[in-house]
């Protein structure tokens, strides 16, 4: 009885073995097996950090900041100038404007952030990385016919006695002035207002540059139309960023598409004149000298009823 049992409780554990083998195999298998691929979203830009300048960043402007222009692993473009005589520098420059590239560059002031006029979606871009949502944007011209053009320009006097101002402005153009003109229907609302606040924004009025500084003037008359600009300044700070090294470590991380060092600057911006009024008003004092037909706030009256401007229209 027992020899009997043995063959078959042999046969039994053997057959058990056998069945234990196979759902350990199949289990082995089942453990082994990949999951199904699936397509991941690209890759976000990563913020690179700011060691040399040791800066916190704003968890608002790493939300909102811009795109790159260029494509991964590509770094900004940036020039070494010394004067615009070496114009074949900025060939890469004009380049990455005119396909919509944002920028900063020198002007006879403090360095201007940059972008085409005609490229909407660059102004929008040059607005998130400056974080210039609410102010409007100034431009930065070849010459008086660009002025004449996306503004109603400068009065040139007529019979009624309207006075000839143009004749006084010629004298300090180019120069370290910005002038408040009102816009014309030529000028792109996005300078006004930005995203979708622009289709509804009323056109009003624009500040107007025209800066004599060779390296600007050399990129400007390469160019098919004026450019939009806004100074540069420290992130979340009212202060001018005057060394190009610096602008380009912290403005890089953001979105800047390219930088032209034409050295480090003085914190002197332009003077600022409101044209609009009756009489042109300064309303910031900066490197270009008061003239004596302009006036301040607060100036007596009489005083301004005696502009030259005014006796030789």
């Amino acid at each position: 009885m027992l020899s009997d049992g043995i063959p078959g409780g042999c046969a039994t554990s053997a057959v058990i073995a056998a069945g234990a083998l196979s759902l350990s195999f199949r289990r082995t298998v089942v453990s082994l097996r990949l999951p199904t691929p699936r397509l991941s979203p690209p890759p976000l830009r990563r913020h690179l950090p700011i060691h040399a300048l040791a800066l916190k960043r704003n968890p608002k402007r790493l939300k909102y900041s811009a795109p790159r222009f260029f494509k991964n692993g590509e770094r900004m473009v940036y020039v070494e100038m010394d004067t615009g005589a070496d114009s074949w520098k900025l060939e890469p420059v004009i380049k990455v404007i005119k396909e919509g590239g944002v920028g900063v560059i020198p002007t006879d002031t403090v360095y201007a952030m940059v972008c085409d006029l005609k490229s909407h979606s660059s102004i929008e871009r040059l607005r998130r990385i400056k974080e210039e949502d609410s102010k409007p944007l100034s431009i930065l011209c070849r010459s008086f016919q660009d002025i004449d053009t996306y503004t109603t320009g400068f009065p040139r006097g007529n019979a009624q006695g309207q006075p000839n101002i143009f004749r006084a402005v010629k004298h300090c153009l180019p120069g370290p002035y910005t002038f408040i003109l009102p816009a014309s229907k030529q000028l792109p609302k996005q300078c006004i207002k930005p995203g979708m606040a622009a289709k509804h924004a009323t056109r009003k009025h624009v500040g107007v540059r025209i800066p004599d500084d060779s390296i600007c003037q050399a990129i400007l008359q390469n160019l098919d139309a004026p450019l939009v600009c806004t100074s540069v300044k420290w992130p979340e700070k009212d202060q001018w960023m005057l060394d190009p090294v610096i602008i380009a470590d912290t403005y890089e991380p953001e979105g800047l598409d390219f930088v032209v060092d034409g050295g480090v600057r003085v914190a002197d911006p332009s003077t600022v004149v409101d044209m609009t009024g009756a009489y042109p008003k300064v309303i910031r004092q900066g490197k270009g000298p008061r003239l004596d037909w302009m006036v301040v706030e607060g100036e007596d009256t009489a005083a301004q009823e005696e502009l030259p401007f005014l006796q030789a229209a």
